[in-house]
């Protein structure tokens, strides 16, 4: 059971998975907000019924899964619909994050939440001890989302400015690793707040 839960967030293109891949080679449990976030709207899932509900049965598939496609074009669209939306995720997602931290073994959980500055940071979770932003320069952001994706800069520059600024998200970091150099960097990086993290843990859990 892990009573210290970390938080890891970061830009699109920032390397989160990176990060979060060399920490679970460490033996530490990372809960993903994205697959917490399809099992809130999993075919028949109590989630998934209160979206037919908001939405109606235009957003399902023929095999009564979530039309994502259509889905996405809907709130994209008009942002209430989008609220209406997250009202209906985010608590699930928040809920089962929470959840599989702390039936984590080891003497700390990893929580890893993309959106976490724009979802609320803190407030939206107060069960997290500690916050590690994967941070990179926005020029680096760009040409990656370029390379990985395909798209063209306007589109690169679009996708960034949907997300919450690079300051902002900063601004809640109890942690940082810069991710702008070689991967292989970051196993030195992860390995010291591994450490970090355990010593913190340890105080914790002894208070």
């Amino acid at each position: 059971m892990s009573d210290y839960i970390i938080g890891v967030t970061g830009g699109v293109a920032s390397g989160k998975s990176e990060v979060t891949r060399r920490f679970e080679a460490l033996g530490v449990a990372v809960a993903d907000a994205d697959l917490a976030a399809r099992e809130a709207v999993a075919a028949g899932s109590p989630g998934l019924a209160e979206v037919v509900q908001g939405f109606g049965r235009d957003v399902l598939t023929a095999d009564g899964q979530l039309d994502r496609v259509a889905m996405r074009r809907l709130v994209f669209e008009d942002p209430e619909a989008r609220h209406q939306l997250e009202a209906i995720i985010h608590p699930r997602v928040r809920a089962w994050l929470r959840q599989q931290c702390e039936a984590a073994p080891g003497p700390y959980a990893i929580a890893a939440i993309p959106l976490l500055t724009e979802g609320g940071a803190r407030d939206a979770y107060p069960w997290i001890d500690r916050i590690l932003v994967v941070d990179v320069p926005v020029e680096v952001q760009i040409e990656r989302l370029m390379r990985r994706d395909g798209v063209d800069r306007a589109l690169a520059e679009a996708m960034l400015a949907a997300q919450a600024s690079r300051e902002a998200r900063l601004a809640i970091a109890d942690d940082v690793i810069v991710n702008d150099g070689a991967l292989e960097a970051l196993d030195g990086e992860v390995a010291r707040l591994d450490r970090l993290y355990r010593e913190l843990a340890r105080k914790n859990s002894s208070l």
